[in-house]
This record gives structure tokens, C-alpha cells and sequence, in this order.
């Protein structure tokens, strides 16, 4: 019989590990549990469970160790470093930039936004057909008297004498990890570089630039050829870091980039993971290596950002891979994530539970996101259009990777269709001008100007050899789209008389009218005045004649005539348009509404039949990744031997 001492003492060890469960987790618990106190008399107490959370932890490592399988099949981890656990097809992202700045702002420094405005803009002219003021906004912040951190003085005046002092174990593992994907000769670009890089001391490279705020721990890093005092928080938005001695380094791009422990303190990681790819080498890798959230907290946590602070280790990998994804989208290619951590680590991945404060090891986990630079195309390929076009777009700022994938089938669809080789050069020319475009057309996203009719608006406008996206046609777009109070010569006039037409053939007879602004000519000048004073006699001739006509119709058809004959000078004089104008018959004008309503069916039919061939792509590549996961499941289920990282040798494993 156990003593007072012990069964009380068991007691208050099952009550206290039941406490440690939180509410949702009971339902682990068997509902015959019970637990009885011993009776004043000191008779027994009723049997006590020694492991009353048992099927929690169970149930808990059970989760987690199906969380940590690798998401990776074996073709693509054949060839590649220990510790690879997502592979290429296995990242997901959102269709645009998921991120709220707050995520890369120091908690001490996070500030709240006003409410932007809810002006809907599409009620103006050429879209709707009221006049608003003009609705370009900017969204302020308020004040709350924050003092800021200043990075400059952080890294280069408090932090200049503290160093990282990476745990041993780690070193080794992220040292034999560059030893596998670095080679002697390269050229080494370090963003985030201080006293040690953790490079192979038997590898001599060509060239070694270490890019920080911490030039004193720069002088000590034996690695180094050269150094650059760089901000990497100081950027140009949805472009790059501003430093002109950074972007200097481009004449001659480097082999690879490595940026080990610096993701965690980056407010801008796009920008930075934007200018790494402009300074490698078409085929250069990317290696970003990254800790643990705990590692050296107790000395940088200042500078970290909310994102690291608040998730967790696996979180971070795949926050690390979409940098990759949003900064150049297809232009990274054979992007993989690592766990490389030591045996000594604790299992930090997926590891936030109640239980976590008795977890063995230490918190010198080390992971690695890395990709390469793929290879765009110098010229347009004639058999694949859309691939190039593609590439040319990875880095054009403004454009979400959505925008992009919706505007790229109409561009290569047209450059497959023309003959024309000024179309041709055209299309390959004006892919520079889609910013542009799209700086007037992000205003648009709150309303009900889909994404579909913004690429097709700024398909149509790049494809026209006369836009230039000067101020004067943007000028003339933001007024078209009542972005900005319309001019009572053109924009007013029009779009009180188009009202009635589809909103597809609004969008095409705005890609008409805005290439003609900001000419310099006097006749083009001319032309767009008569266009707008020829709208009211041209509908009125054309329901006159066709009396069953729709009012959309009428309007489609006599706007397409007018674009045809009067938008473009020396075409037809005005008295020649209306005099062509009154001989037209019933069927005439029928007739050219039937050509031009076909053109619009057969362009839909083409880019939906293109939309389907790649959904079909897409699910065929979907159906190999979901078969690959379960061979590799079953294998893992029915192997017999493993391989052992202790003995370095394929074991027999043994059966429980």
C-alpha cells in the first residue's frame, strides 16, 4: 500500500497536468475518469489514472508528425541537400499580395491607418455617366507619437559591438548546407552581412560583397572581398532597395545571394527579394537562411518585425517562400524550403501547445527558403508567345502575379493572330508601358470594374502603336473612368451619350479614344472634337434607319463608325461621313453590327478556350503532385530500411 505521502503527491501531479489542458483539448479524457481524495480516516483512494492527458499527447504528436512530413515527392528530392521539406510543387499562394505593412513593422512601431474613402468612382462619366470630383486619395496615419526605430543607429551605433554568435550545431548545418549549392569561382552578393558569413573555409570565391548597416562586424568577416553600408529598409516601393551603389553592382551580376538571419528584420522584404533578383545572374540561386524566432531574441528582438514575432517556425518558411513568389513570381524557379536543424533542436514546427514548456533541446533550429533565377526570353518566341511575354512582365512593379496571368493570354493571343510585324514589335515594346496602366486601374478594385474588364482595357491600350501612357492620356483615362472630373468638351458629352452600352464595349471604346490624346497634332485634336460632336446626328440617322434596334446596339454601332472614319484624321471629312452616313440602308447598318459582334464572340471563344487549357494544365499538374504525395506516404508506411544522418548508412528499420 503506497504511503500518504506518495498517493498525495500523485494527486497533485494528475490535477496540475490537467490543468495545463486547455478546454478543448477534454474531450481526450475518458469520461469514466474519475479522481477520488482520501477519506479523513486514511482509507485507500479509488484508482488513479497515472496519465490522465495520455491520449492528448498522443493525439498532439500524432498531429504533428503528420504536420511534419515532408511535402515533397521523391524526383524532386533526389539530387538536392538533407533537410529538404517543401518541394516546388508544393507552395500555394494567394492571387495577390496577401500582407498588411504591420506585418513587417516592429510591434513598437505599429501605428493604425484611417478608414480609406468609399467614393465609388465607377458612377462617373464614361462608366456611369454623373460627374464626381476627383477621387484620387491618400490614405493618412494617424499620429500616435511613436518614436520609431532608427535602423542606421540600431545596427551601426547600439548593436555595432553584438554579434549573432550562431549556435555551433547550426553554423555546421547551414555551412555543409552552402557547401552542397555554392562552388569555388562564384561570385557571393551577402544581403545582411556582419562578423561571420558561415561559408566552407575550403571554398575560395571569385568575388565576396557583404551588404549591412554594421560595417565594424563587416571588418571582421574574413569571408569578405567588399563591403557596402546599406539600409535594405530603405526602399523604392514595389521596385527595389534605394541605393544606387547597390544597383551599380548589376554590370556585373553574381553567382548567388545569400542572406542568413536578416528576413526576420526586413519591413520591405519584396523590394529586397526584387533587388536580389536584379543582381543575379540568370540561373544564380537565392539561399535564405533564417532561425528559429528565439535564437538571439534577447538581442534583436527591437528590430523584429510583428510577423516573426507572432508565428511560428513553419509559418515563417512559407512566409519566406511567397517573398520568392511576389517579388518576381515565375522569374524564381525550383523553389524549395529546408528544415536543416541539428539534433540538438527542439521540434519547434507546429510547436505552440500547452506542452511546449517541457520540450527537450535547445532553440538552435535553422531553416532554409532558396530559389533560382530563371532564364527570361531575350526575344518573343513565335510558338509560345504567352511564355515570353510572361517573363518580360516578372518584374514590372504595380502588377499583381493575378493582373499579370489575366493580361498575358490577351497579348500573346493577339501576337498569335497578327502577321503585322510593326503589332508584333508593338506588343513587345508597350509590355514596359502596363504599370502605367495599372496605377490608374488598382483605383478601380473596391468597385464593380472587375479584374477581367481591367486587362482587357490595358490589353487594348498596349496594343495600340499611338500609347505612349504620357500625362496627357492618362489624363484622358482617369476621365474616362471617373477617376477624375470629366472635361465638358469630351469626356462629359461622351459619356452621357454611351450610357446605354455594354460595359465590355465601353472598355474597347475607351482603348480607342485615350491613344488619341497627347498627340501634338492639331488634326488629331480636331478629329476627337468631331468625334464627340458626331455622336448625337450619327444615333439619330442610325434609330431612324433601324427602328428595332436596342439603344446599346445603336450606340455600339454608331460609336464604331465614328472610331472607323472621324476619330482618325485624313480618314473621312465630316460632311463626307454624313453624307456615306445617309446612303447607308437598314441592312448596311445590320450587316456591320453582325461583323462586329462576331469579332467580339470569337475573341471570347479563344480566350476562353485558352482559360480552359490551362485549368486543364493546371488540374493535371494537381493530380501528379496529389499521386506523388500518397506513393510517398505508402512507401514511408510499408519501407523497411531508413537512412540514419548518425551513422551516415541505410538501416533496417525496426517493427514495434
Amino acid at each position: 500500500m503506497r504511503s500518504m505521502n506518495e498517493t498525495s503527491r500523485q494527486v497533485v501531479l494528475v490535477v496540475t497536468a490537467a490543468f495545463l489542458v486547455p478546454t478543448c483539448c477534454l474531450a481526450f479524457v475518458p469520461q469514466s475518469t474519475t479522481i477520488s481524495s482520501r477519506h479523513v480516516d486514511g482509507s485507500a483512494l479509488d484508482a488513479v489514472p497515472t496519465m490522465i492527458i495520455g491520449p492528448m499527447i498522443k493525439k498532439m504528436r500524432e498531429n504533428r508528425a503528420k504536420k511534419r512530413m515532408p511535402m515533397v515527392d521523391d524526383s524532386e528530392a533526389r539530387g538536392q541537400a538533407p533537410g529538404l521539406r517543401v518541394g516546388g510543387n508544393a507552395w500555394k499562394w494567394p492571387p495577390i499580395w496577401p500582407y498588411d505593412q504591420n506585418f513587417f513593422t516592429p510591434n513598437e512601431d505599429i501605428q493604425i491607418p484611417n478608414a480609406p474613402s468609399q467614393m465609388n468612382p465607377m458612377q462617373g462619366m464614361l462608366m456611369g455617366g454623373m460627374q464626381i470630383p476627383d477621387t484620387e486619395e491618400a490614405q493618412n496615419t494617424e499620429d500616435k507619437n511613436v518614436e520609431t526605430l532608427d535602423e542606421v543607429k540600431y545596427w551601426g551605433e547600439e548593436k555595432v559591438d553584438t554579434k549573432t554568435n550562431l549556435d555551433e550545431d547550426a553554423a555546421a548545418r547551414l555551412t555543409r548546407h552552402y557547401a552542397f549549392y555554392l562552388q569555388d569561382g562564384m561570385s557571393i552578393l551577402e544581403f545582411g552581412a556582419a562578423e561571420e558569413s558561415y561559408l566552407p573555409k575550403n571554398m575560395k570565391f571569385n568575388r565576396h560583397v557583404g551588404v549591412g548597416l554594421n560595417g565594424k562586424l563587416m571588418d571582421q568577416n574574413p569571408s569578405l572581398t567588399d563591403k557596402l553600408i546599406v539600409n535594405l529598409n530603405n526602399v523604392i516601393e514595389e521596385k527595389g532597395v534605394d541605393s544606387d551603389e547597390l544597383k551599380m553592382l548589376a554590370s556585373e551580376p553574381f553567382d548567388a545571394v545569400i542572406m542568413a538571419n536578416t528576413i526576420d528584420f526586413l519591413t520591405h522584404p519584396r523590394e529586397v527579394f526584387k533587388s536580389a533578383w536584379q543582381l543575379l545572374k540568370p540561373g544564380g540561386i537565392m539561399i535564405v537562411p533564417f532561425s528559429t524566432r528565439k535564437a538571439y531574441a534577447d538581442r534583436f528582438e527591437r528590430a523584429q518585425t510583428k510577423v516573426w514575432r507572432d508565428y511560428n517556425d513553419d509559418q515563417h518558411m512559407w512566409v519566406a517562400g511567397s517573398f520568392f513568389q511576389f517579388s518576381a513570381g515565375n522569374g524564381w524557379e525550383n523553389l524549395l524550403g529546408f528544415d536543416i536543424s541539428p539534433e540538438s533542436a527542439k521540434n519547434n514546427l507546429e510547436n505552440n501547445g500547452p506542452l511546449s514548456m517541457f520540450q527537450k533541446g535547445k532553440d538552435n533550429n535553422i531553416y532554409v527558403v532558396q530559389a533560382s533565377k530563371a532564364f527570361s526570353d531575350d526575344s518573343i518566341d513565335e510558338e509560345n508567345p504567352e511564355k515570353s511575354i510572361s517573363s518580360r512582365m516578372w518584374m514590372l512593379p504595380t502588377m499583381e502575379e493575378r493582373d499579370k496571368q489575366l493580361v498575358v493570354p490577351r497579348l500573346g493571343r493577339v501576337y498569335r493572330r497578327t502577321r503585322n510585324p510593326l503589332q508584333k514589335e508593338v506588343i513587345a515594346d508597350h509590355i514596359a508601358l502596363l504599370p502605367t496602366v495599372y496605377e490608374a486601374l488598382i483605383k478601380m478594385d473596391q468597385f464593380s470594374f472587375t479584374f477581367e474588364m481591367q486587362s482587357q482595357l490595358a490589353a487594348d491600350l498596349v496594343l495600340d502603336p499611338d500609347f505612349k501612357a504620357n500625362d496627357e492620356q492618362m489624363i484622358a483615362l482617369k476621365q474616362g473612368l471617373g477617376l477624375r472630373t470629366p472635361s465638358p468638351q469630351f469626356w462629359k458629352p461622351v459619356g452621357e451619350l454611351t450610357g446605354a452600352m455594354e460595359i465590355s464595349d465601353k472598355i474597347n471604346l475607351l482603348a480607342y479614344l485615350v491613344p488619341r490624346f497627347g498627340s501634338g497634332n492639331p488634326a488629331q485634336e480636331d478629329a476627337l472634337t468631331a468625334f464627340a460632336t458626331g455622336l448625337k446626328p450619327t444615333f439619330s440617322v442610325i434609330r431612324s434607319k433601324c427602328p428595332d434596334l436596342p439603344e446599346s446596339d445603336v450606340q455600339l454601332l454608331g460609336t464604331e463608325l465614328l472610331c472607323a472614319e472621324i476619330l482618325f484624321p485624313d480618314r473621312s471629312t465630316k460632311e463626307e461621313f454624313a453624307t456615306w452616313l445617309g446612303s447607308m440602308t437598314e441592312g448596311d447598318f445590320k450587316d456591320i453590327l453582325a461583323l462586329r459582334k462576331q469579332f467580339n464572340d470569337e475573341a471570347k471563344q479563344e480566350l476562353t478556350a485558352f482559360r480552359e487549357e490551362q485549368a486543364e494544365m493546371q488540374r493535371q499538374r494537381e493530380e501528379v503532385q496529389k499521386r506523388y504525395k500518397e506513393q510517398v506516404a505508402k512507401a514511408r508506411k510499408e519501407r523497411t530500411m531508413a537512412f540514419n544522418p548518425k551513422s551516415g548508412k541505410f538501416e533496417e528499420l525496426k517493427k514495434n
